[in-house]
């Protein structure tokens, strides 16, 4: 049988489009790749052997030189032995104690010349174990979920090239982040949506339930981030940032568009999950009238709502257990907590994009009573 575009499917086309693009992004330059200055090498390290007789130790932490002899295991220089320093700062979130046997990942700082001229062991190796683990992840997805789970892969690939390649650096370049999130959301929403559901009123009708979603959880959190006097150096590392050379940047409009994008995840599952149900209903009732299959979708997002908010509340929540802990420990009022700036920001994040899931079933109910039914009978 001979083959020709023409006899694939047009699923199958949308899935190899964005294979590409996937391939092509990851690829694709950000111009933040050589900001690094000095010639550098990065391998893996054997740890050999371990010197603390320097180091010191204050309550729980550990401050001064550890000196390490390590052995460099890939690379030009594959087989040197070197002697590295690992300075520890008092800081457990940054500092590493290495032990013989452990492996490295080693920063080798070269002359004009090419040869070492100092090896920085900067933590442990663990790009091989992550590694593993997204392989583990994709067979179980595939093997389990076949060619829909092949498609779901796709679509996480093609998100995180997404937002590694074009929403970072582009918000690093200046863009509005809000705005700029915004069109980035709504375009994942689509490649996931219709890559999953395929190009049909499904697919649609969780993609204008989706997109309705996110605007609302996005205007909520505009005028509740404004309104407390929030703002966006609460993020981890917001102060690094300012402070590497992009004082220009909006932290607090940043901190919004994170909201939005942090729960449009959910909103697309929710979505998606409204409009299936709706689907399958039309089909077993054609017949059905348009209020009817109004009231089948709003019954399927009340089951599903309540889950999908305290979903959201667990996943906010263990980002900030330990401060709500330290509050806690240190017998600090319920009042008090909840109204410090970090808390505070948590609660909006929290609280917008429940907004958004309880906003996403109506949205998406209406919009299949319209698309799935012809006509009201």
């Amino acid at each position: 049988m001979s083959f020709s575009v023409k006899n694939l499917d047009k699923d199958a086309l949308l899935v190899l489009f964005f294979a590409v693009l996937t391939v092509a992004m990851y690829f694709m330059p950000t111009e933040y790749e050589g900001r690094i200055a000095g010639n550098a090498e990065r391998v893996r390290g054997e740890i050999l052997s371990v010197n603390n007789s320097d180091v010191h130790m204050f309550g729980m932490v550990k401050t001064g030189p550890q000196q390490v002899k390590l052995k460099i295991l890939n690379g030009k220089f594959k087989g040197r032995v070197l002697e590295a320093q690992n300075d520890l700062l008092g800081r457990m979130d940054k500092d590493k104690l290495f032990s013989p046997g452990d492996t490295a990942f080693v920063v080798l700082s070269l002359n004009d010349n090419g040869d070492i001229v100092y090896a920085n062991p900067q933590d442990h190796y663990r790009i091989a174990t992550e590694l593993w683990l997204l392989g583990v992840f994709a067979l179980l997805l595939i093997v389990f979920g076949g060619w829909t789970g092949a498609k779901a892969l796709l679509s996480f690939l093609f998100t995180a090239m997404a937002i590694w390649k074009i929403l970072v650096p582009w918000l690093l370049n200046g863009y509005n982040p809000v705005i700029l999130t915004m069109t980035i959301v709504i375009i994942l929403c689509a490649v996931i949506i219709f890559m999953v559901a395929g190009i049909n009123r499904k697919g649609t009708v969780a993609f204008i339930g989706a997109i309705s979603g996110v605007i609302s959880s996005s205007l909520i959190a505009v005028y509740f981030t404004y309104s407390l006097n929030l703002h966006g150096a609460v993020m981890p590392f917001a102060e690094t940032l300012l402070y590497s050379g992009y004082g220009h940047l909006d932290l607090t409009k940043i901190y919004i568009a994170a909201i939005f994008l942090a729960c449009s995840g959910a909103v697309m599952d929710l979505a998606m999950d409204v409009s299936a149900s709706m689907a399958e209903v039309v089909l077993a009732h054609p017949g059905i009238s348009r209020i009817e299959a109004l009231r089948s979708g709003l019954r399927v997002g009340r089951a599903v709502v309540g889950t999908m908010t305290t979903t959201l509340l667990l996943a906010y929540s263990g980002g900030f257990i330990t401060l709500l802990m330290a509050f806690m420990a240190q017998g600090v009022p319920v009042e008090n907590t909840f109204n410090f700036i970090y808390v505070s920001a948590e609660v909006v994040k929290t609280i917008a994009g429940s907004f958004g899931l309880v906003a996403v079933a109506p949205f998406t109910a209406v919009a299949g009573m319209f698309i799935y039914v012809s006509k009201s009978k």
